[in-house]
């Protein structure tokens, strides 16, 4: 299932993404690896800061932390999805759940790509990027 993106993302324009995680530390890691790609980043503590912030900034991309309180990234990404004003932003899951049902499961939910705990800085540039329109698109 292809999705069509929330707004026209241009070399001139920066991308702009919110990224949700409990943990203080990869919260700043994630942001801080976004930010240095050139893209502008919001930050959350949890779910229900993230949607708030998605609904207002509406973002390229959310990265996800699944195991967060108040709304966790799974419940999150199903409201995303099912949300006509929300349901173009590109989501990528990051999650030390490592088992391949809880792949599966986040996948199912309605996420673009899932990104494992811990992870290389690269790593999650690489995949950011990729969820991200090609010129022309």
């Amino acid at each position: 299932m292809s999705k069509t993106y929330s707004r026209h993302v241009s070399e001139s324009e920066p991308v702009v993404i919110v990224v949700a995680d409990d943990d203080a530390d990869i919260l700043d890691l994630v942001a801080l690896t976004l930010e240095r790609g050139g893209h502008v980043v919001h930050r959350a503590f949890d779910g229900e800061e993230a949607l708030e912030l998605i609904r207002r900034e509406k973002p390229d991309v959310v990265v996800l932390d699944i195991s967060m309180p108040k709304l966790d990234g799974l419940e999150l990404t199903r409201r995303l999805c099912d949300d006509p004003e929300t349901k173009a932003v590109r989501i990528l899951l990051l999650t030390a759940l490592v088992q391949d049902a809880d792949v599966s499961e986040g996948l199912a939910a309605g996420a673009d790509d899932y990104v494992r705990k811990p992870f290389s800085p690269q790593e999650l540039q690489d995949r950011v990027e990729a969820l991200l329109p090609q010129a022309g698109e």
